[in-house]
């Protein structure tokens, strides 16, 4: 069994790489606007916020520092909130390049693939004749021939270079394997509990999202972690609210996010980070769920404190 919670943590991932300006007016470009959608996906009930940068030109996904820098102390200034970086930055990135800002500014949690997969973003191209920057077409047209590397060097290589920062891990699994691989680094003493397992589902190259899915998932976290393992789950696209659901009822933790998903409803887009936190957190207390604070989620995940961070 996961460890015992009387709490669902909540996370909100922001922006992400994944979509592009084109795909949503509402998706956060800015440090401004990355800025104010955390703070108030965090007013509407989210513990965790999962943050990425972008070039505020044309909204390119970048792991550049300074960008990260230009919004964290504001986010810090005027939330509690968990900040969680991302080391997957972008699939077309070297790990050295999505290391940096986890590494320099040495956040509570920091985000971590378990494994090299296939990840097509393509599909989305039908939707759109046109794009607003140069980068956007081939950006989307590369993922039919792009692995993105996680290999088990680079994820050890990523492990030891955050060690002494005291940044815990939230474990990105898109398939079993990946949650094999994170056994794997256990094994080796390299990832210590509690561990934050955040299962991903329906991003073409990973596992789907039907509800056996998520079962085997689950199964599979509880054989390989034991209590000693909180699990989180996300479903891309139409599916967040769906798999959000079912994970919720099974004892897991929630995240939600324009990171994941564009929509509000078939053919509308969401309008805010935060609306989509406040229509899951609608759905955990219908469950009769109560909401993790941040402190709560810091307390569960044995977080450094937001005092430790460099930002």
């Amino acid at each position: 069994m996961a460890a015992p919670q009387s709490k669902v943590i909540v996370t909100c991932a922001v922006t992400g790489s994944i979509h592009t300006p084109t795909m949503s007016p509402y998706l956060p470009i800015t440090a401004r606007e990355i800025e104010d959608e955390a703070v108030a996906a965090a007013e509407a009930g989210a513990a965790i916020v999962h943050l990425h940068a972008r070039n505020p030109e044309n909204g390119q996904p970048s792991q550049d520092p300074a960008l990260f820098r230009a919004f964290l102390p504001r986010i810090a200034a005027r939330s509690d909130v968990v900040i969680n970086l991302t080391t997957g930055g972008a699939p077309n990135m070297s790990v050295e390049e999505r290391l940096q800002p986890a590494l320099q500014l040495k956040p509570e949690v920091a985000s971590l693939n378990m494994g090299s997969m296939n990840f097509g973003l393509y599909p989305m191209l039908a939707r759109h004749a046109t794009f607003k920057h140069d980068w956007e077409r081939p950006y989307l047209e590369g993922s039919e021939d792009r692995v993105f590397r996680n290999t088990f060097k680079e994820i050890r290589y990523i492990l030891e270079s955050c060690a002494d920062n005291g940044t815990r891990f939230e474990i990105e699994c898109y398939d079993t394997s990946h949650l094999y691989t994170a056994a794997h680094f256990i094994d080796r003493g390299i990832l210590k509990p509690p561990f934050f397992i955040q299962s991903v589902f329906g991003l073409l190259g990973g596992i789907g999202t039907h509800a056996d899915d998520v079962m085997h998932m689950r199964r599979t976290a509880e054989r390989l972690f034991g209590k000693d393992y909180y699990w989180s789950v996300l479903g891309a696209g139409r599916s967040q609210m769906p798999i959000a659901s079912m994970a919720a009822a099974m004892g897991g933790n929630v995240r939600v996010g324009l990171e994941d998903s564009l929509w509000e409803d078939r053919g509308k887009l969401s309008t805010s980070n935060a609306d989509q936190v406040k229509r899951v957190v609608g759905i955990l207390r219908s469950l009769n769920l109560d909401v993790a604070s941040p402190d709560e989620a810091r307390d569960m995940l044995q977080l450094k404190g937001r005092d430790a961070v460099a930002f």
